[in-house]
């Protein structure tokens, strides 16, 4: 890549002056519906630099005429509901870490970090600047990505990338670099090379100020409540180390504009799982959350400031070299009046020495500590959790085999024994066939107060098959059988829990897919369940519950403007019940400016007295109006018959400067039965991002 040879304004304009002579990447290969030819649609890209900015031009030509297929503008799209184009970036050239960008053919951006040789975390926002042109013969995508804005090896000169596109209308994905069709485009396994003529420049004195100031109230309509009224500032900074390693600062963080979760009719035995929202907590947060596997994991920043504010926190993340990659976090939270939470320190370490081709070898390091007992000047320094664990992740250079395995270890002031974990996984996947295999044993004394560890004392064992038919013609593309088992055992082999279950999926040349399966349940309960959690009575401890059940699932294509979707599932339940489940989801897009979806779910679960019959409704409508890529208004209404809750959420962000904001959020929360006002709230929240 060479060195710009003019200034370069992002309007757009494949014109400038600055693009004149840049070598052009144009040759791309189809990645669906097959990976066997090069692409049928037409991409063009170039890129070049200066001493602050990476610059980079798409030319997406057309292949038919019509408009394009875009839900919105808004940030961080659904990648397969939109016509977009992507660029994936590995600046350590280590095929596991990096970052993505793009854009849909209307504007919206689209950026995350990059973990794991091909996932992207969505979560992440920063500084770049982007626009989108739409001419007869072509949508234009260009932008200005910072070099302050990424991190990299000041002295490295071969980078991974690889370009992806995908064009909705024509049912098409391509790369620059060739890619397998069971792989995402993303994966960095699969990614050409962009050659430096000379070192990356520096991105010389990197620091950014971020300070938010926040106005607000609050009500709640229970007696003898009175209003609360805020008035907050805080600040975040980020020091640019090295230009691969990155200091975060947090002083008084406030996350009251992050979106709000899904709600989900729970009838689980096992507490629920939510992803962190939170910025602070995302950048090369992988490093952290991803050791262990999703149902196991020893650290899960959302228990920080859960039940009292986060005070301050910093956080030291990145690439020491090609092979070392390292995060070190530490976060005090303040005394949660409400719940009585003392004062508590969290600090958690993580290093990774990269080994082979694409694996790495990982320790983990986790501490949490009360620093009070909640009374003032009252300190229990006794009371801690600590966890200490050994991760091999493994990922073959052909990125056919993937696996994993690690060990922990719980450290509390009083220890029952059997406080360890170990786990593993391997996985074989080409494009006819995927073999898994994995298991785990938690020790009941086990001990992850900052993790998520919904389950102790048991031994897991997980197999599954797959086997794909592809066909060559017609509307069909491809025909999938799955065999899968969950196995769990207490530690002395017996079995208390077998989910196994057959499904066959239907893939359309179209991209619309229809799933069918059949499944077997039997589940020995180790502790007292209510299985509608409704309070109305509990199944004996040691009781046993089998039953089938069948279902079929289907998502329409997303060429149209009106996409639907829907499951059904019909069978047995707990205590030779029965049980229904319908979920339906519907879209419609006034593209590009409004988007409107309409999620339900309902549940009729037939049980012998004192349960009897039990319904629920869950309905969540949410609507997305975008007047453009910078101003943004979301409504979002969940009604939850299971909490006899109906919540309303509606937020209005403004970007009036590359990631900075000006928030007003607005939250209602209402009884059903009868329908009275539980609680209210609006916040006004600004933020100006400031390099210094």
């Amino acid at each position: 890549m060479r060195r710009a040879n003019a200034s370069i304004r992002v309007d757009g304009d494949p014109g400038d002056a600055g693009w004149r002579g840049v070598e052009k990447a144009s040759q791309f290969h189809m990645i669906t519906p097959m990976d066997t030819s090069l692409a049928t649609v037409s991409t063009e890209v170039r890129m070049c630099y200066d001493l602050q900015n990476i610059y980079l031009l798409a030319i997406c030509y057309n292949k038919v005429s019509g408009p394009y297929m875009v839900e919105s503008l808004r940030r961080d799209f659904a990648f397969s509901k939109n016509d977009n184009f992507l660029v994936f970036i590995d600046p350590f050239d280590d095929q596991m870490n990096g970052f993505a960008f793009g854009a849909n053919a209307a504007g919206a951006q689209w950026d995350g970090t990059m973990y794991d040789g091909g996932k992207v975390d969505l979560n992440w926002d920063n500084k770049w600047t982007s626009v989108v042109r739409n001419t007869p013969e072509a949508w234009i995508f260009e932008a200005a990505i910072p070099f302050k804005t990424i991190r990299y090896r000041k002295d490295l000169r071969r980078w991974g990338i690889n370009f992806s596109r995908l064009d909705i209308r024509v049912a098409e994905k391509s790369g620059w670099a060739p890619v397998p069709r069971q792989f995402p485009s993303a994966s960095l396994a699969f990614t050409g090379v962009l050659l430096w003529e000379e070192d990356p420049p520096l991105p010389g004195a990197n620091l950014s100020l971020i300070p938010y100031v926040l106005t607000g109230g609050s009500k709640s309509y229970r007696p003898g409540k009175a209003s609360d009224f805020r008035r907050e500032v805080g600040m975040d900074a980020k020091f640019g180390l090295t230009s691969s390693l990155n200091l975060d600062v947090t002083l008084h963080p406030d996350f009251s504009q992050v979106d709000v979760d899904r709600q989900v009719t729970n009838l689980d035995r096992f507490e629920l799982f939510f992803p962190e929202r939170r910025q602070f907590f995302l950048e090369n947060g992988d490093q952290f959350s991803n050791f262990g596997f999703s149902s196991l994991r020893p650290f899960f920043s959302r228990r920080i400031g859960l039940t009292a504010p986060i005070l301050a926190g910093a956080r030291m993340s990145g690439k020491l070299n090609r092979d070392w990659r390292m995060g070190a976090m530490d976060m005090v939270t303040g005394r949660g009046e409400e719940t009585a939470t003392p004062v508590q320190n969290f600090a958690v370490v993580a290093l990774q020495r990269r080994v082979f081709a694409r694996s790495n070898i990982g320790i983990l390091a986790i501490d949490r500590r009360n620093m009070s007992d909640g009374k003032p000047g009252s300190p229990s320094p006794a009371s801690f959790n600590h966890n200490l664990g050994l991760e091999y992740n493994h990922a073959s250079s052909n990125n056919l085999w993937t696996g994993k395995a690690f060990f922990l270890k719980s450290f509390s002031p009083v220890s029952t024994g059997h406080d360890w974990v170990h786990a593993s996984s391997i996985q074989y996947s080409d494009k006819f066939k995927t073999l898994s295999f994995q298991h785990e044993y938690v020790g009941s004394g086990f001990t992850a107060e900052v993790g998520y560890v919904p389950r102790k004392d048991y031994i897991k064992l997980s197999p599954m098959a797959v086997k794909n038919f592809f066909s060559r013609r017609g509307p069909i593309l491809v025909h999938s059988f799955r065999l899968a088992s969950t196995l769990f055992y207490r530690p002395d082999w017996h079995n208390t829990d077998n989910e196994t279950y057959m499904a066959y999926t239907i893939g359309m040349r179209n991209q619309a897919t229809c799933t069918s399966f059949v499944s077997y349940d039997f589940i020995e309960l180790r502790r007292s369940f209510d299985p509608t959690n409704s309070g109305k009575d509990t199944l004996a401890r040691g009781s046993r519950h089998r039953w089938n059940a069948y279902g079929i699932e289907y998502a329409s294509r997303p060429q149209r403007l009106l996409t639907y979707g829907f499951s059904l599932r019909h069978g047995g339940y707990y205590a030779d019940g029965k049980r229904l489940n319908i979920t339906t989801q519907v879209g419609y897009r006034f593209q590009p400016y409004l988007s409107i979806a309409l999620n339900a779910s309902y549940d009729d679960i037939h049980l012998p007295r004192p349960w009897n019959r039990t319904t629920f409704l869950l309905v969540g409508p949410r609507i997305d109006l975008t007047l453009t890529n910078k101003l943004f208004i979301t409504g979002f209404l969940q009604y939850n018959d299971q909490l006899r809750n109906m919540n309303i959420n509606t937020r209005l962000q403004w970007r009036y400067r590359p990631a900075s904001d000006l928030f007003i959020v607005y939250t209602d929360n209402y009884l059903t039965d009868p329908f009275l006002v539980r609680n209210r709230a609006i916040v006004l929240k600004f933020n100006y991002w400031w390099n210094m």
